[in-house]
């Protein structure tokens, strides 16, 4: 099943909620702790409780890369214990000359059996297009992030008028010639993303910053419903996977995410 497939069946079953597996074990629950494998166990209870209610999930790679071996070892047994139908992401923002994002590429969709990555395209389309020949996989490119930082290159303005992140937006769209690439907006840029909706040219939103980082969920969501295509993600990761600290972190996560799934359900049908 393509990437594309995956996403569109989830959006069609009203399940646009993405569940960021950003994974840290300084803050589990400290029965976790106790454990052999506390990441990975975390990461498992988290799935079997949300699974059945996910769009997608998201896997930060910083998270699983700062432990090394046993890190990446968690990384790929993570990705085996997602269920086969739904979308799971690299949050790698990779990005490089073509030989090395090559590489890349093979990394995250042939050993870890991603279906979809986080680029940066700020060394251009050479540095994408290795990512972009795998044609059964869905690619989202930065955009407009939730960072102060954003303020820097992203809405620099152009001699055209024009921002550099919508610059981003027209470069994306003309690679897109089958179905594979996608967006990152950051639910903190909700005017930009307003403004902009027409732009992305249908293609699908991969919308991080929700919650710790500042988006309201409510306000993107409300947003979202005057997209006419429903194909997006809005990614939860903290405010679902750290609902609660205790022994009951995984059914918490579970309530978490119906409730996510509910506000959709009341403002877009």
């Amino acid at each position: 099943m393509t990437a594309q497939t995956k996403l569109s069946n989830k959006n069609k079953e009203k399940k646009f909620v993405c569940v960021g597996l950003d994974t840290d074990i300084e803050i589990l629950p400290k029965h976790i702790l106790k454990l052999e494998n506390p990441v990975l166990e975390f990461n498992k209870q988290i799935i079997e409780n949300t699974a059945e209610y996910a769009a997608a999930y998201k896997l930060n790679f910083a998270f699983y890369e700062k432990d090394g071996d046993k890190g990446m070892q968690n990384l790929f047994q993570t990705v085996k214990l997602i269920p086969k139908d739904i979308l799971i992401i690299a949050d790698a923002k990779r990005g490089d000359i073509g030989n090395t994002a090559k590489m890349y590429a093979k990394e995250i969709f042939d050993f870890f059996n991603f279906d979809s990555v986080t680029l940066n395209p700020y060394m251009g389309k050479d540095s994408l297009d290795p990512f972009l020949s795998y044609h059964d996989k869905l690619n989202f490119i930065l955009t407009l992030t939730s960072n102060q930082g954003a303020l820097d290159f992203e809405k620099l303005k152009c001699e055209d008028g024009s921002f550099l992140f919508q610059k981003v937006i027209d470069k994306v769209s003309s690679w897109n010639l089958v179905k594979n690439c996608g967006l990152v907006f950051g639910a903190t840029q909700l005017e930009d993303l307003k403004e902009n909706l027409d732009r992305t040219d249908q293609m699908p939103l991969l919308i991080p910053g929700v919650g710790a980082q500042g988006g309201s969920f409510k306000d993107i969501v409300e947003l979202l419903k005057t997209k006419p295509d429903k194909n997006y993600i809005v990614n939860v990761s903290r405010g679902i996977i750290y609902k609660s600290k205790e022994v009951d972190f995984a059914v918490a996560a579970k309530s978490e995410i119906i409730k996510y799934n509910k506000t959709f359900s009341e403002v877009l049908f």
